[in-house]
């Protein structure tokens, strides 16, 4: 099954943070879907889904589309934002911006002040971000970047992103 409109608004968290998808309104059952010719009849369903997460493509599209979920879940800033035109995106928003600017980029409600242990108000939770919170953030970013790259061949696979995001749930845990 393919599920065709993963964004923000159809992901719920329950009581221990564990992500669900919700809205199966455009669900595909697509039989053979783990073989070539599979994906390729996936591919010629059409476009579907929602303007600004789906892109054309093969299989890589459900990739573009999990970055971009990334992307809007971070920034708080959706990828049909007026602020985008047809040559800026959400991706080149964040792309532009890294690492450096990795600071201006998060909308202020991604990040649990709690985390820090230290925080009274908003500002002072971002200032006492450690060195490897800061880098977890980056890798976010970076993921969210290469997961919606223009080209298919320049994104991540999902095994990629599987083991990227570990590695980073492990090196937050321990900071």
């Amino acid at each position: 099954m393919i599920h065709c409109d993963i964004k923000p608004q159809n992901v719920l968290v329950d009581e221990d943070l564990t992500a669900h998808l919700g809205d199966f309104g455009l669900v595909r059952h697509v039989p053979g879907f783990n073989t070539e010719a599979g994906l390729n009849r996936f591919s010629s369903l059409g476009v579907k889904g929602t303007i600004g997460y789906a892109a054309p493509g093969k299989f890589s599209t459900l990739l573009r589309n999990f970055g971009i979920l990334i992307l809007e879940i971070f920034t708080g800033k959706r990828p049909t934002d007026t602020t985008f035109q047809e040559s800026f995106s959400l991706h080149h928003f964040v792309k532009r911006a890294l690492p450096k600017g990795v600071m201006e980029l998060p909308d202020r409600r991604a990040l649990d002040c709690e985390m820090t242990g230290k925080a009274t108000n908003e500002k002072e939770c971002w200032a006492n971000l450690n060195k490897q919170q800061v880098e977890c953030l980056i890798s976010v970013f970076e993921i969210g970047v290469a997961c919606s790259a223009e080209s298919p061949r320049d994104r991540l696979t999902m095994r990629q992103v599987y083991s990227k995001l570990t590695l980073i749930r492990e090196e937050f845990s321990e900071s």
